[in-house]
């Protein structure tokens, strides 16, 4: 599902517009993303957990060539899948 297509999809169960939905949506993904480079937590019940992860630099080999590169440190996005979403998408 593209985001036109999941707009579509939640205009029409919210009952709004698809440029209130689109601004909504926008604004939310936007909330999210301040919230993680801020280094909290957002926490949807049911749903799931986005948060961030440090991963510290390391040396990796390059498939094929075996040449030893350096990978920087960096901050990573996960997502944790909560029960009630688990759940619904193991029976169908």
């Amino acid at each position: 599902m593209k985001k036109a297509e999941f707009v579509q999809a939640v205009s029409e169960k919210a009952e709004l517009s698809k440029k209130d939905t689109q601004k909504v949506l926008d604004a939310a993904i936007e909330a999210i993303e301040e919230a993680l480079v801020a280094g909290k937590n957002v926490s949807f019940i049911g749903f799931g957990t986005f948060s961030t992860a440090k991963r510290a630099a390391r040396k990796a080999r390059v498939p094929g060539t075996d040449k030893v590169v350096d990978v920087a440190a960096t901050t990573a996005v996960k997502f944790k899948v909560g029960k009630k979403l688990k759940d619904s998408v193991a029976k169908s």
